[in-house]
């Protein structure tokens, strides 16, 4: 069993700034957990306090029901694969899978044993004899997760472990680390800046900005049902438009436009005192559709927009517009044939919409 609990978990470095406040999670055993923010939001640090390579200001980390906050990082019967791989460039691949054994003085056999089983799990068999220059940078990271195998550790730590690579092997890594979890079950914690790896590879995704936790939930429900503006911003790829307007009337009023609300809809937000009140309006670019797309299928409130600048990727075309004084994303198929400077008809799914306070930045529906 490998149940982990992090309660009102702090970093305060000796210079007064705070990297980590009040950071609660209860992880389960055998469970994927990704920590996912901007550079400096204190999901690193929050890795290193569980590793122990740094220390926990206040709170405590507790292992199956034992605090291991004072515990050595050798002794927390924790693995961590690092960014840089860290691998010793002088040893094998065998000898560096093998070496944090032969330091326990583990017997000879039974550390053969270890490493041709991982070697085994990441396909690593043919290089064995290599030694780290003689790798690509997906093998390199395959054996740096081999190192970690072989300890059979409690929890195992992966600090950005993809960053390094390039776009292809990333998918391709990301597909194995998938399998390798399925495989062994460990529990796992994921530190990444990359929303787009946390959303495909965790079962719950911690969301974190300047060293507070913003949500907890499954990539579905983080993605579906945002906290805040933050969290609706940064999850998702291109992320969710934002439009400032006000509520008249039963109407969502942009300058010249005005988008139907929903009867619920309205009702709650006049309920909140919202009526006559500056608010924003959250749609993701794939539920904006154009003309004809699936105007019948979906309740929509048209406008019309003026395409600035568009991207072909592929299958799909990103156009850049505005509505009112708000830049928006549309993520459509490119079977339309668009140009620079269009004026087209969009309609905005208002099933999938969202409202945000503008003062808080809290969600209210």
């Amino acid at each position: 069993m490998a149940n982990m609990s992090l309660k009102n978990v702090n970093k305060i470095y000796p210079n007064g700034v705070q990297a980590v406040y009040d950071f609660n999670l209860e992880i389960k055993d055998g469970e994927f957990v990704a920590f996912v923010g901007p550079s400096g939001c204190g999901k690193s640090t929050t890795l290193r306090m569980i590793a122990g390579l740094e220390e926990i200001s206040s709170g405590s980390l507790i292992l199956d029901e034992k605090e291991i906050n004072n515990l050595a990082p050798k002794e927390r019967d924790i693995a961590m694969v690092f960014q840089s791989y860290a691998l010793y460039p002088h040893m094998t691949v065998y000898h560096n899978m093998a070496f944090s054994l032969l330091l326990k003085k583990e017997d000879s056999d039974v550390i053969h044993e270890k490493v041709m089983n991982a070697s085994k799990i990441l396909s690593l068999d043919e290089y064995l004899t290599r030694k780290p220059k003689e790798l690509s940078g997906g093998q390199r990271q395959r054996v740096a997760l081999g190192r970690a195998i072989v300890r059979n550790p409690k929890v195992f730590l992966m600090d950005e472990p993809l960053s390094n690579l390039d776009a292809k092997l990333r998918v391709q890594m990301r597909t194995e680390l998938i399998k390798l979890h399925k495989a062994m079950n460990a529990t796992t914690i994921y530190v990444t800046h990359d929303q787009i790896e946390a959303m495909t590879m965790a079962d719950r995704i911690v969301v974190m900005s300047m060293g507070y936790i913003q949500q907890i939930g499954s990539p579905k429900d983080v993605y579906d049902f945002p906290n805040n503006k933050f969290v609706a911003g940064f999850i998702g790829t291109p992320p969710m438009n934002f439009i400032n307007g006000k509520i008249e009337n039963g109407y969502f009023c942009v300058k010249a436009d005005k988008f139907k609300i929903e009867a619920n809809q309205y009702a709650d937000l006049q309920k909140r005192g919202y009526e006559g009140k500056e608010i924003t309006l959250g749609i993701r670019p794939e539920n904006i559709h154009l003309d004809g797309d699936v105007f019948n299928a979906v309740k929509a409130s048209k406008t019309k927009v003026e395409i600035e600048v568009f991207e072909l990727l592929g299958k799909e075309i990103i156009i850049y517009a505005q509505i009112g004084d708000s830049k928006i994303l549309i993520n459509t198929e490119s079977k339309h044939q668009i140009k620079m400077g269009d004026h087209i008809e969009v309609a905005l799914n208002m099933d999938k919409i969202h409202f945000f306070d503008m003062e808080t930045e809290e969600r209210i529906r």
